[in-house]
């Protein structure tokens, strides 16, 4: 159900109301009042992936550490294409390094191995 905000003439103030068709009845919930004034609501945009690559690859900076092979420009491209939402536990550490400027080759190899399971080596003939 959509959101509506109103002003309420008899109490004063901006509220929100639920409801499902600009043509109901509404009434203010802190008092009651018939007398409402609809508002304009603000509204979310949200970005799309293009959006987040264009400002990635408009960024210099950004993009000159992508190639040096910067973990610090990674951390930050990984950040930017999840729009800032925090990393699973499991890659925490991980980040947390990449963002310090370190390559945790360690963690990122256990991590794949749990990925993608453990490759067995050639074992060696001894011919």
């Amino acid at each position: 159900m959509p959101i509506y905000e109103y002003w309420c003439t008899l109490c004063e103030r901006k509220v929100s109301v639920y409801q499902q068709s600009l043509s109901s009845s509404v009434s203010c919930p802190l008092c009651g009042s018939k007398e409402l004034k609809r508002l304009f609501s603000t509204f979310a945009m949200h970005k799309t992936y293009r959006d987040v690559y264009e400002s990635i690859l408009s960024d210099r900076e950004l993009v000159r550490g992508m190639l040096r092979n910067d973990p610090r420009a990674l951390a930050e491209w990984n950040k930017r294409m999840t729009k800032g939402e925090k990393p699973a536990p499991e890659y925490e550490e991980i980040t947390e390094r990449m963002e310090r400027g370190e390559w945790p080759w360690k963690q990122i190899e256990e991590k794949r191995k749990q990925f993608f399971g453990e490759e067995k080596k050639p074992e060696s003939t001894g011919s």
